[in-house]
């Protein structure tokens, strides 16, 4: 479960001290977070879609596997209000508190950092576990750019391909 703070001491560690934001202000920032991995899901429906059209023109399949990846699953968890709480507390039936809620990514699948989204350059080189996936995640940002009119694509892949390397769960940043 995620549930965005504020840092005071300038680093990004979730303890202490923080501060949390208005119930507004958090409502606000975990639904843009859960449109923007709405959109990615989209995006990379997009691309498979792209990929499958292209995949029944061809006379002969690719001599590759082509990676199969998706994005966690999540969805926005309100708590509303029970009761008042003075003048200035959470009225009974209003949010009080929003959170995402997340697929878990166990780190012992190996997370991986695949694309940065200051540099479209993988970050695996040629002879580390993961540089295939990386290719394949440079070559769908290249579908979305081109499909969308240089609108969209998804510019950070980070995340986990399990034991069947073609199968990777990714989180949105």
């Amino acid at each position: 479960m995620k549930r965005p703070y504020i840092r005071k001491d300038g680093f990004s560690q979730p303890k202490p001290p923080y501060t949390r934001y208005s119930t507004t202000d958090e409502l606000e920032k975990v639904f843009c977070e859960a449109n923007v991995l709405y959109w990615a899901k989209a995006l990379m429906k997009m691309t498979y879609d792209f990929i499958e059209r292209n995949l029944g023109k061809a006379k002969e399949p690719p001599p590759f596997e082509i990676p199969r990846i998706r994005f966690v699953e999540a969805g926005l968890v309100l708590a509303y209000a029970q009761t008042t709480k003075g003048l200035r507390g959470p009225r009974a039936g209003t949010v009080s508190i929003a959170y995402l809620a997340e697929e878990e990514i166990k780190s012992d699948e190996g997370f991986v950092k695949y694309i940065h989204n200051g540099d479209c350059t993988p970050i695996p080189e040629p002879h580390e576990p993961g540089y295939d996936i990386a290719l394949f995640l440079a070559f769908t940002q290249h579908v979305q750019y081109l499909k969308t009119s240089g609108l969209a694509y998804i510019s950070d892949y980070q995340g986990s391909c399990s034991a069947l390397p073609t199968w990777c769960r990714f989180l949105i940043y």
